[in-house]
């Protein structure tokens, strides 16, 4: 197994983590009050615009242990909740440690990358399953002190995964050179506009999935599941298959599957699946551009994905039918931008022959 899997493997389990105590925090936040939406956008905004300034001082500053701060910030943001009245410290404390952590598993999965995906993809992976076990272990009642002691167990994690970055990775990587998924002789502020445009959309979308079937817990589980083998999914077949035709492939199979799926459960998570293996797609045009400065380019995705949920919290399509119209406009518009931006795919490539 090479570094980009080891390293990718290892911040799964702290973007894992992560997303526990987020989500634990942010439900324990909004369990008693009204105004739940502002906080939840206050979350987004505060955990997803700032990774663009991160990512940019990481790129200057590689050897900042971002990713062990990030953690213990996030288990001092426990601490106030608890302990502090005004919940909205903490809640800046918390999506302050979220930035970081998120900045430096992109940066480490990027900078072992040898201009592949898996690394990276299998990192974003883990995002999803933390979500919603935060989201369960919250509405259990479960006590702060065993959540503080699961983020700090991924201290010494990070640490050692800085291992696999050599010193020759070290402000420039020549790995993050060899992502080389964009078209010749397109503007690189267009392509940049429609990658980020292209995570804008696919943010907005996963909201508007139809899903009725999703009533209990373990259909929950099995949603957030499958978005998390899907994240994993698409930069494993981008590296065996091509970058181009995963793209495409996806979104068209994904599209009918959506739309077909609200009241058919397995339906719908293939669908779910095969959406979201485009969240690797994005991330690797974006790097092509901006092959220096991986943690600005990670930044760029975040602040997409909150442009693209943001309108949620003001307006949603709230009948199957819209939801269907919306997810077949928006799914022709992705192919549009993707049909502009990506290259042919000129190789199928191996990750997993290298040791």
């Amino acid at each position: 197994m090479n570094n980009n899997l080891k390293s990718g493997l290892l911040y799964f389990y702290i973007h894992f983590v992560t997303e526990v105590i987020c989500f634990f925090m942010l439900y324990r936040y909004t369990g008693t009050r009204p105004e739940i939406w502002i906080l939840f956008l206050s979350y987004d905004m505060l955990a997803f615009v700032p990774q663009g300034i991160i990512g940019f001082i990481s790129d200057r500053f590689p050897r900042i242990p971002m990713g062990s701060i990030g953690l213990m910030l996030m288990a001092f943001s426990a601490l106030l909740f608890k302990y502090v009245s005004n919940p909205f410290i903490s809640l800046v404390v918390l999506c302050l440690g979220n930035c970081l952590v998120h900045v430096n598993g992109a940066e480490t999965t990027l900078r072992t990358s040898e201009g592949k995906l898996s690394g990276s993809a299998i990192f974003v992976s883990g995002g999803s399953f933390g979500v919603v076990t935060g989201r369960l272990l919250a509405k259990s009642g479960c006590a702060f002190w065993p959540i503080i002691i699961l983020v700090l167990s991924a201290v010494p994690v990070t640490l050692y995964a800085q291992r696999y970055i050599s010193d020759e990775a070290v402000p420039y990587p020549e790995q993050c050179r060899k992502f080389n998924y964009t078209k010749p002789g397109v503007a690189n502020w267009l392509l940049i506009i429609l990658a980020v445009a292209i995570v804008a959309v696919r943010g907005f979308m996963g909201y508007g999935i139809p899903t009725s079937w999703n009533k209990t817990a373990v259909q929950t589980v099995l949603l957030f599941s499958f978005m998390g083998v899907g994240k994993a999914l698409g930069g494993i077949a981008a590296d065996r298959a091509g970058f181009r035709r995963t793209a495409m492939v996806s979104v068209v199979i994904a599209a009918p599957l959506l739309m077909a799926g609200d009241r058919f459960m397995a339906v719908s998570l293939v669908g779910v699946m095969l959406f979201s293996m485009t969240m690797a797609i994005t991330l690797g045009l974006l790097v092509s551009v901006l092959p220096g400065t991986p943690g600005l380019a990670f930044g760029l995705t975040t602040i997409g994905l909150f442009l693209g949920t943001m309108p949620v919290f003001f307006f949603k399509f709230v009948t199957v039918p819209a939801n269907c119209i919306m997810i077949a406009l928006l799914s022709c518009l992705c192919l549009g931008f993707m049909e502009i931006i990506i290259r042919k795919d000129i190789i199928i490539r191996k990750d997993f022959d290298d040791e």
